[in-house]
């Protein structure tokens, strides 16, 4: 039973042996990374945009 020992054994250590940062820091960081997501996501759209438009120009002239 070797997958059964190593889940358990999984498990034991991410009890015993892990040191979680504090729930309200967690939180904190969660935003963190959600607000740079969400900047990075419309950064991402804009230059999409731009060369969508640019793209559509330059083949309109043809």
């Amino acid at each position: 039973m070797g997958i059964v020992n190593y889940i358990k054994d999984s498990f034991a250590e991410l009890k015993n042996h892990v040191t979680w940062q504090p729930m309200n820091e967690a939180q904190k960081t969660t935003v963190v990374v959600a607000v740079f997501t969400v900047i990075f996501a419309l950064a991402v759209f804009l230059v999409d945009k731009f060369f969508q438009n640019g793209l559509e120009q330059y083949f309109n002239i043809f």
